[in-house]
């Protein structure tokens, strides 16, 4: 293996005392003893290749997924909507699938045309001036919402609902862990965020209010506190909402929002145990220069066609670092073209009726379950495609028991949302979902229950 390792030992003590570091565990002490690897790689001898594959297919049979084995009822982020025939032929064309970095754009038309488009739909679909080209995920749309609000406003505190995903809430932690962003975690009352529990008066004015919408209960947020919030204290609103919500709900730029993110997983990408995804982030026009990653422009060429280019470049790699507005470098384009169809094929009154079939569908299911002996209601607040209920056992075991009866039944709640509880579950319904499903899942609620 030392063909394969670039690195000499005079390379690695260079390194090291660069770092003022005297080993290489110095090096990793942050990663735990558990997780590091003991000793050398124990590999079997070689195999023939028709044995690996079987040994593959053997590892790939233990997973579960939804739709063949089992019937998805969870969300928290990833849902398990319709994709349309057109959204997967369209979308998976060559011409899509190979393309990089569209540096040349005289060659690049046809994948800066579909990026346009996209950034156009997301633009309306959230109701703001301007949408970038797409960012890695959610989380990644969120951390370069508070960033851009730290550098338009010049502070570091930010307001966050603990209503907005706990992962995406990690994500920013971890960030600001790095850039000295102040994070304070506003509360929640009856499913919604508590601002009149935000005083917060020993802290200096935030740079950004974060609230999500609907939020990570599903439960919906009124904006106007929030925006009223931000008006006090000169805060930007960043705004973290749900693409297919946005169907039949006020957009947040309607709001007044300044920045919204959101996961565009649900714009016909599949689940695939976890991505890729896609980040959505939009922004009034004040904030244009101040965009993150990539944005495609329509101009003209030197005949007078139209003609699509990237513009405003501001990523690390094009001007000085330091006047760089981040260090996105890329995008998502294959998930954005995908989005950009699934949008498309849908329209205004398709992306509504996925919204309103889905939400009909997560009121019955919600009736039924409430009609459960033991399940309660977690919140009152108004709710959309998305809700939590408590269980008279652990979240958790209602989950495993009725993965046995072909169900993914939701996932359990962190108990900070359940007052230190383990007995919340999150339940999500889509336009797939059935009636003659739903009503199997309750029943077997009610069978894991007992």
């Amino acid at each position: 293996m030392s063909g394969y390792t670039p690195h000499t030992e005079e390379d690695v003590a260079a390194m090291l005392g660069f770092l003022g570091l005297s080993s290489l565990d110095e090096l990793f002490a942050a990663v735990p003893d558990a997780l590091r690897l003991a000793g050398g790689l124990d590999l079997a001898p070689g195999r023939p290749e028709p044995d690996v594959v079987a040994h593959m297919e053997d590892l790939a049979g233990a997973n579960r997924p939804c739709g063949r084995d089992l019937v998805c009822f969870a969300g928290a982020g990833a849902y398990d909507h319709e994709i349309p025939s057109v959204t997967k032929a369209l979308a998976s064309r060559s011409e899509f699938v190979t393309s990089y970095t569209p540096y040349q754009p005289e060659v690049a038309q046809g994948v800066l045309q579909a990026v346009f488009e996209f950034q156009t739909l997301v633009a309306r679909l959230t109701g703001m001036a301007v949408a970038n080209a797409s960012l890695y995920d959610g989380a990644a749309s969120l951390v370069e919402a508070v960033n851009l609000a730290a550098a338009a406003t010049g502070r570091h505190d930010v307001w966050v609902s603990h209503g907005v995903h706990p992962a995406w809430r990690d994500v920013l932690g971890t960030f600001a862990a790095g850039t000295g962003h102040r994070l304070h975690d506003v509360p929640m009352r009856d499913g919604v965020t508590d601002w009149a529990a935000t005083a917060f008066e020993d802290t200096d004015p935030p740079a950004a209010v974060v609230v999500a919408y609907p939020n990570f209960l599903g439960c919906l947020e009124d904006l106007g506190v929030a925006r009223a919030a931000c008006d006090r204290t000169g805060a930007l609103l960043v705004v973290a909402f749900d693409p297919v919500c946005a169907g039949i709900l006020r957009s947040p730029g309607s709001w007044g929002a300044d920045v919204v993110v959101g996961e565009g997983q649900a714009l016909g990408m599949p689940l695939s145990f976890g991505g890729p995804y896609l980040g959505l982030f939009a922004c009034t026009a004040q904030y244009i220069r101040r965009l993150p990653g990539r944005l495609v422009g329509e101009t003209v060429d030197t005949e007078g066609r139209r003609a699509y280019v990237t513009t405003l470049r501001t990523r690390e790699q094009d001007i000085r670092r330091e006047k760089a507005t981040s260090n996105v470098c890329t995008n998502q384009t294959l998930m954005a073209v995908t989005a950009a169809v699934q949008l498309g094929w849908l329209g205004t009154t398709g992306i509504a009726e996925v919204a309103l079939r889905s939400a009909r569908g997560a009121r019955y299911c919600r009736q039924g379950l409430l009609g459960v002996s033991g399940v309660e209601p977690l919140a009152g607040a108004p709710v959309v495609r998305e809700f939590a209920v408590r269980l008279p056992i652990g979240a958790g075991l209602a989950v495993e028991r009725l993965a046995d009866e072909g169900f993914l039944a939701g996932v359990a709640l962190d108990p900070t949302y359940t007052d230190g509880r383990d007995d919340g579950l999150l339940v999500a319904v889509t336009e797939r979902r059935t009636r003659s499903e739903i009503d199997a899942f309750v029943a077997a609620v009610d069978k894991a229950l007992r």
